[in-house]
């Protein structure tokens, strides 16, 4: 019968007595491991200080990507508290209208955006942005509880860009809502990883939020009918 030990026991009473190595140092440095990175063999010792230096080097590189996004991430807010001051300042509709568009396309390189209204008082000469919408749209609208973003238009909202739909390869639609929805902000590109499915939106929504509360200063919105 052998008296060999398994692994399993080797490993069983290593972990019993952690303080074998400490009085038995030898052995540990004439022990050989294979390299990670090539065919020759290190002490144990040195085979745990490369993988160290090799967490060193994960961690430095995560770090790195954490602060890259952080950086990005404080750009984008100091842009959005730009934009935030500037529509507070406008004093009309079409000012805040005007002053997104600029800023969307200048600052955030958004070159498509349209709005579209609705359960608003038709003004005496409506805009673009009072042009009727279906109704699929509406309860599509209605039902939201934050942006979408994704490579396909909502119902005919595509539409809106003309000659440009064609070559649109992604949206976001940002609900406009106070007490209830009363309108759609609509971003597009050309460029189909702009707005993907699984980005984040707190910042969409923000704007959206904005815009919707500096809209509702000018607008004179119809209140939705009591529910039954």
């Amino acid at each position: 019968m052998s008296n060999a030990l398994t692994s399993e026991q080797i490993a069983d009473f290593l972990r019993a007595n952690p303080d074998f190595f400490e009085s038995n140092f030898d052995v540990l440095l004439n022990i050989n491991v294979a390299h990670p990175h090539g065919g020759r063999t290190v002490s144990i010792p040195e085979r745990q200080l490369i993988a160290t230096r090799e967490k060193v080097k994960l961690l430095e590189s995560k770090l790195s990507e954490l602060i890259t996004f952080g950086q990005e991430n404080d750009a984008l807010s100091e842009k959005i508290h730009r934009l935030t001051l500037g529509l507070i300042a406008c004093t009309s509709q079409d000012q805040l209208i005007d002053t997104l568009y600029l800023d969307l396309l200048d600052n955030f390189q958004v070159p498509h955006v349209a709005v579209r209204f609705w359960n608003v008082v038709l003004p005496e000469s409506p805009t673009p942005e009072y042009q009727p919408v279906a109704a699929e749209l509406l309860q599509f609208v209605a039902a939201m509880t934050g942006p979408y973003c994704g490579s396909h238009p909502v119902y005919e909202t595509n539409l809106w860009f003309g000659e440009h739909a064609p070559h649109l390869k992604s949206y976001a639609l940002i609900p406009l809502k106070q007490d209830d929805t009363f309108g759609l902000l609509l971003l597009a590109s050309e460029n189909a990883e702009r707005f993907y499915t699984d980005m984040g939106t707190v910042f969409l929504t923000r704007i959206g939020d904005v815009f919707a509360h500096c809209l509702a200063r000018h607008l004179s919105l119809i209140p939705a009918p009591p529910s039954e």
